[in-house]
């Protein structure tokens, strides 16, 4: 029988959390701002596979498979991430900004089955899966018991990173004070000269950047690319945000290594228990601690 939680897993499981914990910012963020569950986020990361697929046989020709390719390809993955994002809120968002919620949770789903079906009948993508290219040499190194690759390094780092960066933007500048402000009132905001709107598109380039480099993450990990890829790992990284708690920066990066690690831990029993995994997971949040891990009651506004 496998060894719970062995080293090997709990490496596994952070490179798999950091995928997790970047499409989780993207749900967490938007949430926050316009509490919106937007179900299109992980055909964003889709799209941002698809985009480092392309830039890499774009470059390739000029530079060769390295660091520098694996930044230009990645700046590219957040580039068109971050601009489907700001697509997406501005045409099928923002119009239904003071609606019914229903609506633009509706909308969000009708956003996400379009852009698959879209890039399954697109010919020069189509919907038979396609191997994602060596963007960078595969190193392995040994570390106790576990084997661990630069792609776990990649991943760790890039995650990392843009994690930091996000923190400090929202933390420290003034425009993450703007945001927390237009998170907590949009009204008020507005009335302190805050462009609300311009906050929120700024919130889903943010998110769209994000899962854009999630994409190319997993194409350096999980060489397949597909235009259904993001519906199982969208799903797992709302699950993420919502154990964390929706709506939380900090949440949700913890509730995506959580996930990541659970979820390795029970593939190393079962392939189809670390599928269930994550939804097992939900139900015993919402049943315990329907907040999250780091969520707070609010009161609702009548």
């Amino acid at each position: 029988m496998a060894e719970l939680f062995s080293l090997q897993q709990i490496v596994n499981g952070l490179q798999l959390g950091s995928i997790y914990a970047l499409i989780a910012l993207g749900y967490t963020m938007v949430y926050g701002i316009v509490r919106l569950i937007n179900f299109a986020h992980g055909d964003f990361y889709m799209i941002g596979a698809y985009a480092a697929y392309a830039a890499f046989f774009l470059f390739n020709a000029y530079i060769a498979p390295g660091n520098v390719l694996v930044f230009i390809v990645l700046i590219v993955a957040m580039l068109v991430g971050a601009a489907v994002a700001m697509l997406s809120n501005k045409f099928a968002y923002k119009p239904l900004r003071y609606k019914p919620k229903l609506s633009s949770l509706v909308t969000a789903i009708g956003v996400s089955m379009f852009i698959e079906y879209f890039f399954s009948a697109f010919p020069p993508i189509g919907p038979s899966p396609r191997g994602f290219p060596e963007v960078l040499p595969k190193v392995m190194w040994t570390m106790g018991s576990a084997q661990v690759s630069n792609y776990v390094v990649i991943d760790l780092v890039v995650a990392a990173a843009l994690m930091t960066g996000l923190t400090l933007l929202v933390q420290k500048s003034p425009l993450g004070r703007a945001m927390r402000a237009v998170s907590q009132d949009k009204d008020a905001a507005k009335l302190m000269g805050i462009n609300v709107e311009g906050i929120i598109s700024f919130t889903f380039l943010i998110g769209g950047a994000f899962a854009g480099a999630a994409g190319l993450l997993a194409g350096l990990t999980y060489p397949r690319i597909m235009p259904y890829m993001g519906i199982l790992p969208g799903l797992k990284a709302f699950i993420a945000a919502v154990l964390g708690g929706i709506g939380n920066i900090p949440g949700a990066m913890l509730g995506a290594y959580i996930m990541g690690i659970a979820e390795t831990t029970a593939n190393a029993y079962n392939s189809l228990l670390g599928e269930g995994i994550a939804f097992v997971i939900l139900i015993l949040v919402l049943l315990v601690r329907p907040t999250g891990i780091l969520g707070e009651k609010t009161a609702d506004k009548i």
